[in-house]
């Protein structure tokens, strides 16, 4: 079951039905597996409990240290630089997410690599760095259609392209 409803054009935020979100984290309740942990991570964040979102987030790059794949491990990365976006760090999910995005791309996991360039390109975004943004969105839609994924998964990057240059088009003409 997708959670997600569709994004925010303004704010690249994923719109989501709180209700269903706080019925799935209940359901979790304390399950410590790194899929709930991640989950959960994403549950509280889209409901904007970041403080809980960042301590789940960094038990979750701890279990995944300790014993995930390398994938499990930058996937849990991601979402932990995605929680310190919302709370405004964004020099660390920058720095977070690049190297995630490197490491990606050089191990040839498409589907990661552009996980990672969706969130970093947000936190450019939040910080108002729309070039980068730009960049970054479309580096995800890129790899996001080498991977052949279908077309209505390759809407919100297309989204967030458009909504990175109508911002960039309203900062040049203020």
């Amino acid at each position: 079951m997708s959670y997600i409803k569709g994004y925010d054009p303004e704010t690249l935020r994923e719109i989501v039905d709180a209700h269903q979100c706080r019925e799935r984290l209940d359901e979790l309740g304390d399950q410590r597996s790194l899929p709930a942990l991640l989950e959960r991570v994403w549950l509280l964040k889209v409901l904007g409990r970041l403080e809980d979102a960042l301590v789940v987030s960094e038990q979750s790059v701890r279990v995944a240290r300790m014993g995930g794949t390398r994938k499990d491990l930058l996937r849990a990365r991601i979402l932990h630089a995605s929680v310190l976006q919302l709370r405004g760090a964004y020099a660390a999910a920058q720095q977070e997410l690049t190297t995630c995005a490197e490491e990606a791309e050089g191990q040839g996991w498409a589907s990661l690599a552009a996980f990672a360039y969706q969130h970093r390109g947000k936190v450019s975004f939040d910080a108002e760095e729309y070039l980068q943004a730009r960049s970054d969105f479309k580096r995800w839609l890129l790899l996001r259609q080498e991977s052949g994924a279908p077309d209505d998964e390759l809407e919100p990057a297309i989204v967030a392209i458009e909504a990175a240059e109508r911002r960039r088009s309203s900062a040049v003409a203020s």
